[in-house]
Formats: structure tokens, C-alpha cells, sequence
């Protein structure tokens, strides 16, 4: 019955993507689909959270890949076959965590606000990570997702429902393969000439995904070990970008396919944490954890362990400053709370964007990105203000600075977000300026942003 529930799907997709339609149609293949615009929202938002929950966060050991590192890799990590044996029964296997992820504390009102209150402007939960448990019903996953086990809710419809309510964007985070589904290690154990797990499960779910929740991002993983014309993701990207009820609005990323990344999609996440050297040409996102051992929630992380605020906010700008979006995740606990620290970085990130957004959201690369000034400097631009702004993360010694590179003219007026008031400059030649800085105000991130009016 799936098989023929699945083709049914393939069908229609096909259909429809024959049919005409106005304005652009795209064709399934990568020519066509990487010249598709991005949609402005994206490109506006700049900072995102990251949301990694799932069955993993009940061992909460290790990362998100306990399972595979347990029972998958060849050999298994000791630490994590021990951490089995001290504390879980003989026998006991890793769907038997699922029960246990009740998820009673969660309240997607109080993550959205948490959300909101980060100054984020999307959102992007994880629907199915490689472990193959869907954070929905899916009709594909029996009795292996959050309504038919452990929550007993729909996870992903509850939370896009309190994350719309807040005028954020929702996005979904879908791995392409699952460590142990037996349709998918049939097809890889025939070097991928088959594809019995793409379409009686991989493609109906994601269609499915896509017209339960339409979500406005699909973040897509897990793809590496096939190629894309295995994963059939040009027919699939055709079909989002041409007939899906988001068609208008989607964004997808770049991991279609072993040699996808960096290369094709939407936005290029290129690898994870990843930090380009120059300006790219394409636009892009720094996926970042405030966990720096794991995306999934663990029990025994340290403080040590985890990003603290300045670290944060200097990845945020320097990820701006060079094109990029910001995605920064947490991890939260498997009964539905989101850790209290946390909850203090991201809160603690909105009140600096508070004080600072206009130097990120909707802004632009400058001509130069960065320059050793009295202190090292990161540029942005925004077109609304007309405005160039000069971020410092290093508190200056002296209260005069020298910014080389930006050209004054008479009418050119600094002031520091957050103070109204004008500052005195005088012009350097051929190029620059020096400048009167006031008192800086104490902040945590410790970081503050020159306001440069009439500069070029």
C-alpha cells in the first residue's frame, strides 16, 4: 500500500510540474534550479535558531549521533557502549528511548517568546534527524514518530503555530538517510541502483512535510553517502519551486547530493560551522551551536564547553560582515525545556540586537569587511539608513580612533548605536578618520558599532 501511496505521489508531482504555468518554471536539473532568486526574506533575516530534538535527547549523551556511534561505526565508541552498560538494562535497545522522550514541559509559547525575545527572525526545527523518528505524524514513520510514541503530539505543527504567531519564519531540518532503515541500507548495499527507500519513503514524506506544514526553509542533511539523481532532488527542488504551496516563499539549502555542497541549492551551508576566508560570491549560512560538542541536548556538558556571549555575538557579526546568515542552535532537554543558560545567551543576544539590529538585519557587505584599526573592526552596510557601520569587539585603551579605510566628506556623521549623540571626527588623508570616542557603555557582549553617515 505505501509503494503505491508513493507512487501516486511521484505522479502528481510529475503532473504537475508538466503543467504551465506563469512566470519562470523551473526544469530539474541544477542549471535551472540554481538560477532561481532567493526569496528577500532570507537574505534579510540574518540571524536564525537552530532546534535539535529528537529520540538522541533522551540518552543525551555524547551528540545527536549516540546511536550510530553506539551501534552503527565499526567499532563502537567504548564510551558510549559503557554508558549503556552502567546504566540501561541488558538488552536494551535504542528504540526503547523513544517511550522515555515525553516531552511533558513543552510549551511552544514559551520557546517562541524565548525565540523572539533572541532577536531571530527564523526558526528551524529538526522534523527528522539520521536517527529516522519524525517530530510529526508522518503516515511513512509507523509508530516511529512523536505522535504514535513518546510525546503523543505533533512537535512540529505545535511549534510553527506558536513561531507564526510571532511573525517568524518556520523552517524544517530533514535528513535525507536514516542510519538503519532496511529500505535504505538495501539500496546502499546495492551501491545505490535502486531506489526503494526514496520512493516508498524519502520523497512521499518530504511532499507530505511540505503540505502538512509549509514550511518557508528546508533544511536538508544526510546526504552524502548517494548522489543526487539517487535521492531524485532535482524533481523534488523542481516541484517546491514551481508548484508547492511555498513556492513563493522556500529556501532550501545545498546538501542535495554527495558533491551538493558549495555547489548547488539555495544558500550554500558548505560544511558545518563553516567560515569562508573571503567574500563569497554565493549567499551563505554559519550553522553554530552554543554547545560546542553537540547539536543535541547533553547531560554531562560544561560550562566550559559552551560558547559564551561576547564569542557569540563577535561569530554573529563576522558571519555578517562576510554575507552570511547566522543559524545558532540549542539543544533542548527530552521533557520539551530549553536549558536555562541556554536561555540567558539567546535573551542575551536579543537585547544586544536591540541596541545594535540595524547593523545586521537587512544589511549588506561593505566594500572592505574588516581592517585593523586602533582596534580590529568589522564592517556592514545598510541601503535603508545609507549608513556604513564599524563593529568593534575589543575595548579601545584611548579614547581617540582611527578607522582607515572609510572616505568623508563635510556633511559625514558618527554617532554609537545606542547614543544619539554626535561624535567629533577630523578627516586623515587620502582616506579615513580619527575620531573622539565617548565612555563606552558597559555591555556583555562587549561589543559596540560606529554609525557612519555619508561615507563612501
Amino acid at each position: 500500500m505505501f509503494a503505491q501511496a508513493s507512487w501516486l505521489f511521484l505522479l502528481l508531482a510529475a503532473l504537475l510540474i508538466a503543467i504551465p504555468a506563469s512566470g519562470t518554471r523551473y526544469q530539474a536539473n541544477w542549471e535551472s534550479l540554481d538560477a532561481r532568486p532567493l526569496p528577500t526574506w532570507y537574505d534579510e533575516a540574518k540571524f536564525g535558531i537552530f532546534v535539535h530534538w529528537g529520540v538522541f535527547s533522551v540518552p543525551g549523551f555524547e551528540s545527536e549521533w549516540f546511536w550510530w556511534h553506539w551501534q552503527g561505526q565499526n567499532p563502537p565508541d567504548p564510551k558510549c557502549v559503557q554508558y549503556m552498560l552502567d546504566n540501561y538494562p541488558p538488552g536494551f535497545s535504542y528504540p526503547d528511548f523513544a517511550p522515555q522522550f515525553h516531552a511533558q514541559f513543552f510549551d511552544p509559547d514559551d520557546w517562541a517568546d524565548i525565540f523572539e525575545a533572541s532577536g531571530a527572525k527564523y526558526v528551524v526545527l529538526t522534523a527528522k534527524h539520521h536517527e529516522g523518528f519524525t517530530t510529526w505524524p508522518s503516515s511513512y514513520s509507523w509508530n516511529w514518530n512523536s505522535v504514535d510514541t513518546g510525546p503523543h503530539r505533533d512537535l512540529v505543527g505545535d511549534l510553527a503555530a506558536a513561531v507564526r504567531n510571532r511573525s517568524l519564519h518556520y523552517g524544517l531540518y530533514n535528513s535525507l538517510y536514516e542510519w538503519f532503515n532496511p529500505l535504505y541500507l538495501a539500496d546502499k548495499n546495492n551501491n545505490f541502483t535502486t531506489q526503494n527507500f526514496v520512493l516508498k519513503k524519502l520523497l512521499p514524506e518530504l511532499y507530505d512535510m511540505v503540505l502538512s506544514y509549509k514550511p518557508e526553509l528546508i533544511w536538508s542533511d544526510g546526504d552524502w553517502e548517494a548522489p543526487d539523481t539517487y535521492w531524485n532532488s532535482t524533481e523534488f527542488l523542481a516541484w517546491l519551486y514551481n508548484d508547492s504551496p511555498v513556492k513563493d516563499v522556500i529556501v532550501t539549502n545545498d546538501r542535495w547530493g554527495a558533491g551538493c555542497y558549495c555547489k548547488h541549492g539555495g544558500y550554500y551551508n558548505c560544511a558545518d560551522k563553516y567560515t569562508p576566508g573571503e567574500l563569497p560570491k554565493h549567499k551563505w549560512e554559519k550553522c553554530q551551536s552554543v554547545d560546542t560538542q553537540s547539536w543535541g541536548y547533553r547531560r554531562t556538558m560544561k560550562l566550559s564547553e559552551l560558547m559564551d556571549l561576547p564569542s557569540i555575538v563577535q561569530d554573529l557579526v563576522q558571519t555578517v560582515a562576510m554575507g552570511g546568515n547566522y543559524l545558532l542552535n540549542v539543544g533542548p532537554t527530552p521533557d520539551g525545556m530549553i536549558p536555562p543558560v541556554f536561555e540567558e545567551r539567546l535573551r542575551d543576544i536579543g537585547a544586544w540586537l536591540g541596541v545594535n539590529g540595524e547593523a545586521i538585519y537587512s544589511s549588506k557587505p561593505w566594500r572592505l569587511q574588516t581592517e585593523n584599526a586602533t582596534v580590529p573592526v568589522w564592517y556592514t552596510s545598510n541601503s535603508k539608513y545609507s549608513s556604513v557601520y564599524a563593529v568593534f569587539m575589543t575595548k579601545p585603551t584611548v579614547y581617540t580612533f582611527h578607522l582607515s579605510e572609510p572616505i568623508t566628506v563635510e556633511s559625514t556623521t558618527v554617532t554609537l548605536l545606542g547614543n544619539a549623540e554626535p561624535l567629533r571626527w577630523a578627516p586623515l588623508h587620502p582616506r579615513g578618520l580619527i575620531l573622539l570616542l565617548p565612555e563606552l557603555p558597559p555591555t556583555p557582549a562587549q561589543a559596540w558599532i560606529l554609525k557612519l553617515d555619508g561615507v563612501k
